[in-house]
């Protein structure tokens, strides 16, 4: 492959002094060598930043920027792109790992393809502490998809297994700055820039329905990692539902016109509020209206919430 375009691996971070080492070595290690590797420390608390500092001196092509105090996470993932020069980003998280060839292997997707919005790997979710493995992501085949597929699928839970995180995936760095949302409108106070649960999801969402299909590349390339810091594993398992269904509900309320797909995706949200009911938890929202912040539509399929209710009831007996 010719080293022609450039591609940015923007790596925000927030204490990381035990781990960060890791996620650098393997950003400065791609086969691809058009890189540059940009980190902006939010103000850690620890001692990250001197050690991305010493770690950067023995690399050109990483840049080393610390906040002047902590901005949030999503308004930090901001402040990587505006370093960022590349034609090409790579968003790896501070705690996450790719391998040598990651780039290699998901660039020419989009380079050679200008109607593709987004190129994702397979993924290994590990835990450092228990050792346990297991992977993630894999949709079928690599190549080429419908775009029209992802966003079912994100908005469903089905047919395929799609993330929502862009730990694993390559974008264009334009479409990064335009979907990068630092704040969702919501009906319930929610600062989503805070949060950083939902923002990400729209990313793909957003880029998707400016494309006609995406990419997927059937290869262990990404590794995300699981532990008691991370904003996935560190946040209530009943809010983190509702936040993404409400950043996906934001991106229905605007973008979506198929009425069954609507319909289907407000039988998902009132099968969370009645899940939220019998366990006592309904972080700020109680029917499907509460998730979105006009409410076009908040009719729902009747049959796909049976089958939903069916499918919840079968899992709990398992």
């Amino acid at each position: 492959m010719n080293n022609f375009s450039k591609v940015s691996v923007v790596i925000p971070t927030y204490n990381r002094a035990k781990i960060i080492l890791e996620t650098l070595s393997c950003a400065v290690n791609q086969t691809y060598k058009n890189t540059e590797i940009i980190v902006v420390d939010n103000k850690s608390t620890d001692n990250s930043f001197e050690i991305i500092k010493e770690f950067a001196m023995s690399y050109q092509n990483i840049r080393v920027y610390q906040n002047e105090k902590n901005v949030g996470p999503v308004r930090n993932w901001r402040k990587c792109l505006d370093y960022a020069t590349g034609e090409y980003a790579k968003i790896l998280w501070s705690d996450d790992l790719i391998a040598p060839d990651f780039i290699e292997k998901t660039l020419p997707y989009l380079e050679d393809h200008e109607d593709v919005g987004f190129v994702f790997t397979g993924t290994e979710i590990f835990n450092d502490n228990t050792g346990q493995r297991e992977n993630a992501y894999f949709i079928g085949e690599t190549g080429f998809y419908d775009t029209g597929k992802y966003i079912e699928s994100s908005l469903l839970g089905k047919p395929l297994p799609v993330p929502v995180s862009p730990g694993n995936a390559l974008f264009r760095k334009k479409d990064l700055e335009k979907n990068l949302m630092l704040d969702i409108p919501n009906k319930i106070g929610r600062d989503f820039a805070m949060h950083a649960i939902g923002n990400d999801a729209l990313i793909y969402l957003l880029t998707a329905k400016d494309y006609p299909k995406f990419a997927f590349v059937n290869e262990t390339l990404a590794s995300f990692r699981a532990h008691n810091a991370s904003i996935t594993i560190s946040s209530d398992s009943i809010q983190l539902n509702v936040l993404y269904h409400i950043a996906k509900a934001y991106f229905v309320e605007n973008y979506v016109e198929d009425i069954k797909l609507t319909e289907k995706f407000n039988a998902r949200l009132l099968s969370i509020c009645i899940k939220n009911m019998f366990a006592g938890k309904y972080c700020g929202v109680t029917s499907v209206k509460e998730f979105y912040l006009k409410n076009k539509n908040a009719s729902i399929d009747g049959v796909y919430f049976l089958l939903l209710l069916i499918e919840k009831v079968a899992k709990g007996l398992q």
